[in-house]
């Protein structure tokens, strides 16, 4: 075994758009997003336009839709990471949405199945803090104490 796991599931990418080279920058830019164009040329094997429009394709198909950055919450001044799960009160349930998007701590928010509609994962300053995200409906919250599986990129299917 090569130190990597089999994935889970088999699965194949479903948009014509992801043949093998296309997954293969994909990878490319899964293990280092801050890659130089010139760069995923030459490991890809194809000229600097050439990966441009293929990733320009994949952008305008919807498969890439952002590059970003990851900040430490703590380094910012908030070392408390939450989820709340929230049940909301009757008629209560578009507020919740427009509550999460109107609080900047919030970094996610999620229509979910089951008795709670919604869950949302925030980074606070302090717990006290919390009272804000608690309105509204009834709420289940868990603090996050550690994370053996941080944030990472989807998987990309085996045939690359």
């Amino acid at each position: 075994m090569n130190g990597k796991l089999n994935a889970l599931f088999a699965y194949e990418p479903s948009h014509e758009v992801l043949d093998a080279v296309n997954l293969r920058l994909l990878a490319v830019l899964r293990d280092d997003p801050r890659s130089a164009l010139a760069s995923l040329a030459r490991q890809i094997g194809m000229s600097s336009p050439a990966v441009a429009e293929r990733l320009r394709r994949m952008e305008e198909a919807g498969i890439i839709v952002g590059y970003r950055v990851e900040i430490a919450p703590k380094a910012l001044g908030l070392p408390v990471g939450v989820y709340v799960r929230v049940r909301p009160n009757p008629g209560q349930l578009p507020k919740i949405a427009a509550l999460a998007q109107n609080i900047p701590e919030v970094v996610e928010c999620h229509r979910i199945t089951g008795d709670d509609c919604f869950i949302l994962k925030a980074y606070l300053p302090a717990i006290e803090q919390l009272d804000r995200l608690l309105t509204y409906g009834t709420t289940t919250t868990s603090i996050i104490q550690s994370s053996p599986v941080p944030l990472r990129p989807s998987p990309l299917p085996e045939k690359q």
